[in-house]
């Protein structure tokens, strides 16, 4: 069984935005008026019309805006109150070392704790999946010659292997462990891996003597030509797991199995051995 990795490639500008000019201004045409319009010069001469006598208007108190209608004077009174004792309360807190202000405000408390926990790396040892019955030890694999990742050898077909280029369970990121699905003499250790439900627990057992449980999220089929590798691989937006083997049909080959099954899993919590 076999999983490709593609190399991730570096982010450029694609040549459409490139290709784009910063943006002109464009100046108006001569004569055109940029600025406030000149003031109207005054006419020659005596106005048409001019009272002799201008008679003074009458006066009446302003009427309040519509909508806006004047603090009653109780309410001035009270805020005025408020203020005050705000004042007198500053003033005992300074005196006496109690910080009154902050009696009026809301606690922040300790920020609310992440809905999963996170490990430090430690390597993982063994493998427990208790409804498909299967205990095992895990070794580390690496990369294959044509670049794909690594599986245990045949001689170790019942132990499982951690890819040790990834994040060892429990790390933020996703944690890949391989295994064998069968052999000519029979079953291997991820024989049932399609069996497994969502919400089934998965523990893995680590160097520090911590154990990482996690919950499965879901178990999906992929053409090995058409595996997701940024779902697979690539999420690093908590902690979790990846297990993986072959299945679909027999292909033959170098390719064997056509299809990779994978089980999305997600760290829920830890315990001690």
């Amino acid at each position: 069984m076999a999983t490709r990795q593609t190399p991730a490639t570096g982010s450029r500008v694609p040549d459409a935005v490139r290709a784009k000019q910063p943006a002109e201004i464009v100046a108006p045409p001569p004569g055109t008026i940029t600025g406030p319009l000149p003031p109207t010069p005054p006419a020659p001469g005596r106005p048409a019309f001019r009272l002799p006598h201008p008679r003074p208007r009458p006066t009446y108190p302003p009427r309040p805006g519509r909508g806006r209608r004047p603090w009653p004077v109780g309410m001035i009174v009270l805020v005025l109150v408020f203020l005050g004792l705000f004042l007198v309360a500053m003033g005992i807190g300074a005196a006496t070392s109690i910080d009154l202000p902050a009696l009026f405000e809301r606690q922040a408390g300790e920020p609310p704790p992440r809905s999963f926990p996170v490990l430090d790396p430690s390597r993982p040892e063994r493998l427990t999946i208790p409804s498909i019955k299967v205990e095992a030890p895990i070794l580390d694999v690496g990369l294959a010659s044509d670049g794909s990742v690594d599986v245990p050898p045949l001689k170790r077909h019942n132990e499982a292997g951690w890819f040790d280029g990834g994040p060892t369970p429990g790390q933020f990121g996703p944690a890949l462990i391989v295994g064998h699905a069968d052999t000519k003499s029979g079953p291997s250790i991820f024989y049932n891996l399609p069996k497994l439900k969502p919400g089934q627990r998965i523990e893995v057992l680590r160097a520090d003597n911590s154990v990482a449980i996690f919950e499965v999220n879901s178990i999906e089929h992929f053409n090995k030509g058409k595996l997701p590798i940024q779902r697979v691989y690539g999420d690093f937006s908590r902690p979790s797991l990846r297990l993986m083997t072959c299945g679909g049909s027999w292909v033959g080959g170098s390719t064997g199995y056509s299809d990779n099954v994978v089980v999305f899993a997600s760290l829920v919590g830890t315990k001690k051995s």
